[in-house]
């Protein structure tokens, strides 16, 4: 495949930055770069532009620099809910992906980021609070906290009432205790000594 050499005007990812001089596809150069303006064929007087894309580039890297230094102090400070459906048991149908993550952030926060500046160290199959890494810039990084939840519904147990016959039971047992307890106080009232009767005053003398 025939190569050509250009000159890119505007940051292409994966290729280069602006006043970057590279190689690529002849038609690729021809169908998709020069007629969208995103390079210029290398030549004397196109060379003489590279200062003037070099301080563009500058000024563009040190705009999204600042850009993604406020964006990361403000993310910090962020929790990012993400719902998910769960079985019984709480776990996770499949896990979290970076760009479910990003959808939330624009969702609930207006805020757009490439879900490929989202660092997963691995797999999210879990409920609760996560610490996530933010490589927003060569520079920058930040982190965010991401709050997994469940959409399925959680159930209580249900509390089982008591056998009837159980508090039947319970019932009949306190009325003989208090039936005893009358019995007992009958026969203690019973067992006190009848008091002496009086001694009859001596009959007067006759």
């Amino acid at each position: 495949m025939a190569k050509t050499e250009v000159i890119l005007t505007h940051n292409i990812v994966g290729l280069g930055g602006e006043s970057d001089n590279v190689r690529v596809a002849a038609g690729y150069a021809r169908n998709y770069l020069f007629p969208q303006g995103f390079a210029v064929p290398v030549s004397g007087a196109n060379k003489r532009r590279i200062e003037a894309l070099k301080q563009r580039r500058a000024e563009r890297e040190a705009h999204e620099f600042n850009t993604m230094t406020e964006l990361a102090k403000g993310v910090s400070k962020l929790i990012c809910v993400v719902k998910v459906k769960t079985g019984d048991d709480g776990k996770l149908f499949g896990s979290v992906t970076a760009g479910m993550i990003a959808d939330e952030l624009k969702h609930q926060f207006d805020i757009t980021l490439d879900k490929k500046k989202i660092h997963l160290e691995g797999p999210v199959k879990t409920l609760g609070e996560h610490e996530v890494e933010l490589r927003l810039h060569a520079e920058v990084k930040s982190t965010l906290k991401v709050r997994v939840e469940s959409l399925t519904p959680v159930i209580a147990p249900a509390v089982e009432a008591a056998p009837a016959e159980a508090r039947t039971e319970k019932r009949g047992k306190r009325a003989e205790k208090v039936e005893a307890a009358e019995e007992k106080s009958k026969a203690a009232k019973a067992e006190k000594p009848a008091k002496a009767p009086k001694a009859e005053k001596k009959a007067k003398a006759e």
